[in-house]
């Protein structure tokens, strides 16, 4: 099955039946939350109501399983990072039990059980510590939200309602001179684009395979060079296909500054209205998490004390 971000998925559920403006922003609301300090048990209640609605969107959940590959490069990208940016200062070491596991290599304990790194394991310019796995966790968690929640939301809304969706939410803008209709507009081509550029590049991947290019095997430098062949293909064929969608829109006679109106007319339901509040409830809770003292009964001690919650 082909990738889901950014292709509507014309299921019949309830949430691609719900009104697109409120959806728009129930979801954002969402992703709002998770960046948000809300620890790790914040993320078990945001990561259920991200399950439920992706269930009740009736989505592939091979998909959502699919989003584990590049999530997981991202991982290693960040726990890498902070391996090498994140270390105690020489202070804390003194304070601390050390271990000498040969080889160069080190390792830290805090007897006291008050470390802002927890156990760290020290070799070369490496530091590994209970901090950094954390925050590489915490990091890849939020950006997993994020993917998963802008899914549901362009798997079960079409373009045109989106379209409209950020239209009517922007409206405000509209008084003090903001072409609010050309920046949804914009924003909507620009998520419709997505899984069609994610097509060309597997189409431009087997086309340059077939001439003897190999982005999977091979040392490092020899994969950034293959993957040359690949983005210059890519960026000549997405101006392309911008070039022939303007002159599309330009011979329909299509002026982004004309007075308009719909067709299509978006209505409210109470179901809508239901799902709405449970899920902003859920947002409010996330958004309060680090500052209701009712809530500490949730939240993970050592972990949270780590990364600084």
């Amino acid at each position: 099955m082909r990738m889901v971000f950014g292709r509507y998925m014309p299921y019949n559920s309830i949430i691609h039946k719900m009104d697109p403006r409120i959806k728009l922003l129930m979801i954002i609301s969402l992703i709002v939350a998770v960046f948000f300090s809300i620890g790790f048990a914040g993320f078990v209640l945001a990561g259920s109501a991200v399950l439920i609605m992706y269930a009740a969107s009736k989505l592939s959940f091979k998909m959502l399983f699919k989003l584990f590959v590049p999530i997981t490069f991202i991982f290693v990208m960040l726990i890498l990072i902070n391996m090498i940016m994140l270390k105690p200062n020489a202070d804390m070491l003194k304070e601390w039990t050390v271990n000498d596991l040969g080889n160069g290599a080190w390792w830290y304990e805090d007897l006291a059980g008050d470390s802002p790194f927890g156990y760290v394991f020290h070799w070369k310019f490496i530091w590994l510590s209970e901090k950094a796995l954390y925050r590489a966790i915490y990091m890849t968690l939020r950006i997993f939200f994020m993917i998963s929640l802008t899914t549901i939301l362009t798997g079960t809304t079409q373009p045109l309602e989106l379209t409209l969706a950020i239209e009517d939410l922007l409206w405000p803008l509209k008084l003090i001179g903001i072409p609010v209709y050309i920046f949804s507009t914009i924003i909507s081509i620009a998520l419709r684009m997505i899984p069609t550029l994610i097509d060309e590049a597997g189409r431009i991947m087997k086309a340059q395979s077939s001439r003897g290019i190999d982005f999977k095997n091979g040392k490092l430098k020899d994969k950034i060079k293959s993957m040359t062949s690949l983005i210059i293909p890519l960026l000549v064929s997405a101006f392309q296909k911008a070039e022939d969608l303007a002159y599309a829109m330009d011979s329909r006679g299509y002026d982004p500054h004309a007075k308009r109106t719909r067709y299509r007319q978006v209505k409210f339901r109470i179901l809508d209205w239901i799902i709405f509040l449970i899920y902003m409830a859920i947002a409010v809770t996330l958004f309060c998490y680090p500052y209701i003292d009712a809530l500490n009964s949730i939240q993970i001690p050592r972990i949270d004390q780590i990364l600084g919650l």
